[in-house]
């Protein structure tokens, strides 16, 4: 397939661009940098041994997005652009609104003028809010809580009512939890401009010493430990989803939904002996207070992209922390 990856730069998009190439895919990526660097593209075609199309631009740029679609004869695209800090979506949750739903509005613009007709969303597990119950399928009643999340919510009923009127569309939208972990060769990995907002990223600054020491909010949720139960998954795992759910819609149109992660959960205090035992490295914390928006536990039920996308994680805990550390004490080194 050639197909466009919108934030191909970032933590993500760089992998999904390594796995699509490995696959025999033709990649022309799309990223306005804004929170990535240029410099990972010359490391996924280093990994790859290929290099993909490289664009500098905003997704929500209609007449740019159909250049790159003429020029690279692209027939699928999977968007990952956007947005993602809950925090910050909670303080500005315009710059959110704009973004994010104002660019997938301009790249569906551009597809739908080119006659593109496969799409693969990044959306999110946030659209949940609070579990009702455990693990969460896709059927879980939605109740978002802060602005990221609800740009996503917005942008999965937007593709739900375009794939209707456009029985040629084909739409998947991946319901992530929490990717961590990086690429095997230490190349890439997740890098946040700034103070991290997710937890494997601050805590490998803390093993670093490039910050004194981690936060843990809240000490007194009803979880074996007291702190918060998340599902992590490998980005590599995540990555792999990717392709999948392109091979899914290669024989099918309409819109559907997946959960990727593992389908259990780890404890932040879990998170923390796991890496310092990968690492070798003490990691000093201190819990505070609950932070507001965060919800006790919640892991996924993934036996729809098990059954549906013949797709599953298969990386452990272990395999997230070390390789995470790998390209942590490689990007230190230069």
């Amino acid at each position: 397939m050639n197909v466009l990856l919108t934030g191909g730069c970032g933590y993500i998009g760089s992998h999904v661009a390594v796995v699509l190439m490995s696959a025999g895919h033709r990649v022309a990526i799309l990223d306005n940098l804004t929170n990535s660097h240029r410099s990972v593209v010359d490391r996924v075609s280093e990994i790859a041994g290929a290099s993909p199309a490289f664009y500098c631009g905003d997704v929500g740029d209609v007449g740019l997005v159909r250049d790159i679609i003429r020029e690279n004869k692209v027939d699928s695209v999977i968007h990952l652009a956007g947005f993602k800090s809950v925090g910050e979506s909670v303080q500005v949750p315009l710059k959110y609104y704009q973004n994010n739903i104002c660019g997938a509005l301009g790249l569906l613009q551009a597809m739908e003028a080119e006659s593109v007709s496969h799409l693969v969303f990044s959306s999110s597990a946030t659209i949940y809010g609070d579990p009702q119950y455990l693990p969460v399928d896709e059927t879980h009643p939605q109740h978002v809580v802060n602005a990221y999340g609800r740009s996503k919510l917005h942008i999965e009923d937007m593709l739900r009512d375009v794939s209707a009127s456009r029985p040629s569309l084909g739409v998947v939208c991946l319901r992530y939890f929490n990717p961590v972990g990086a690429h095997s060769s230490g190349l890439i990995g997740d890098r946040p401009r700034g103070i991290p907002n997710n937890l494997m990223p601050y805590v490998v600054q803390v093993a670093s010493g490039e910050l004194e020491r981690l936060k843990v909010f809240g000490g007194d949720y009803p979880t074996p430990d007291g702190t918060g139960v998340r599902d992590y998954i490998h980005v590599m795992d995540l990555a792999e989803g990717h392709v999948a759910a392109l091979n899914y819609l290669s024989s099918r149109s309409g819109w559907r939904a997946f959960n990727l992660g593992t389908g259990r959960g780890y404890s932040v205090l879990e998170m923390i002996r796991s890496f310092e035992a990968q690492s070798g490295r003490s990691i000093p914390f201190e819990i505070t207070g609950r932070r507001q928006g965060d919800v006790a536990c919640s892991y996924a039920d993934t036996r729809s992209a098990e059954q549906e996308l013949n797709w599953r994680a298969t990386r452990s805990l272990e395999d997230m922390c070390s390789s995470a550390w790998a390209f942590q004490s490689r990007f230190l080194a230069g």
